[in-house]
């Protein structure tokens, strides 16, 4: 199933994307979580990737089941400490599916709704995505979609960036979601194996401190200028702002869930915001 083209809607004036669909709302990167985030009125869809061992692109934070939100078959929890062992690369996707992240409690996000829930294959979000459209009178969301990956990592919870953005690809040309989508990371890797091949593609550079380089330092390390700076919101002034604006990208920082912290970060000029509570955010 594929999103119709009802026309080229424009991306929006100020983006409100759902981090991990609603994670403070519902089990975070489920299909339940990006339904509920439909529902809440966001733009985009935010979310994570990563690779099973039968190749398939499973929607999930880590590469790995992690032991805030799992629940075992068995119905015994991952105990802090173990999650690694629960390596999603290692684990084909009949074995996952059987593992739950919705119904353990999670102190972190208090009013999560416990709901039994899979880590579901990106192909299948996509469909049940739009199914869900087509009784709504709304734009389709966009997808923002990133890559868990880290050199680190390579051939032990991941393969190497060039597979990853294949496969990745492959599913979003099967769903014809090219024009719906952007590839945020941490790993350049990723970015510049994508704006190499598929430089239609809309990217994002995600930055946590900047603490090894400046802000030109970020970019010439990038080695080209993406669509999108997505950085932690306390990095966030009015220099930012208009450095991003210089160079024609939007800054749309992560993650912000403090309404009044909002509304100061929408002053400065932000073009958008990743947030866990999208009810809380009123453009």
């Amino acid at each position: 199933m594929s999103f119709m083209n009802e026309g080229d809607f424009q991306k929006p004036a100020f983006d409100v994307q759902g981090h991990r669909g609603c994670r403070g709302l519902m089990p975070e990167n489920t299909i339940p979580a990006m339904l509920k985030a439909l529902d809440l009125g966001v733009t985009t869809l935010e979310l994570d990737v990563v690779i099973t061992k039968d190749k398939k692109v499973l929607v999930s934070h880590e590469p790995w089941f992690e032991d805030e939100i799992t629940t075992k078959p068995d119905g015994s929890f991952i105990k802090p400490g173990e999650a690694m062992q629960f390596n999603i690369f290692q684990m084909n996707y009949e074995e996952i599916v059987k593992y739950d992240v919705g119904m353990k409690p999670y102190p972190r996000f208090p009013q999560q709704q416990k709901i039994k829930a899979i880590k579901p294959l990106l192909a299948d979000l996509f469909d049940s995505v739009a199914e869900n459209m087509k009784t709504r009178r709304r734009p389709f969301p966009y997808f923002n979609i990133e890559t868990k990956c880290l050199p680190a990592g390579d051939g032990r919870f991941h393969p190497k960036p060039e597979e990853i953005v294949e496969l990745l690809i492959a599913v979003i040309k099967e769903k014809q979601l090219e024009e719906r989508v952007i590839i945020q990371s941490f790993d350049f890797r990723t970015l510049k194996y994508l704006h190499e091949k598929y430089p239609s593609i809309k990217t994002a550079m995600l930055i946590e401190d900047s603490d090894e380089e400046d802000f030109d330092g970020q970019l010439n390390k990038l080695g080209y200028t993406p669509e999108v700076y997505s950085p932690n919101h306390t990095l966030v002034d009015d220099k930012l702002v208009k450095q991003c604006h210089s160079k024609g990208m939007k800054i749309i920082p992560w993650t912000v869930n403090d309404t009044k912290q909002f509304k100061k970060l929408k002053k400065l000029g932000i073009d958008g915001v990743i947030t866990d509570y999208p009810d809380k955010i009123k453009n």
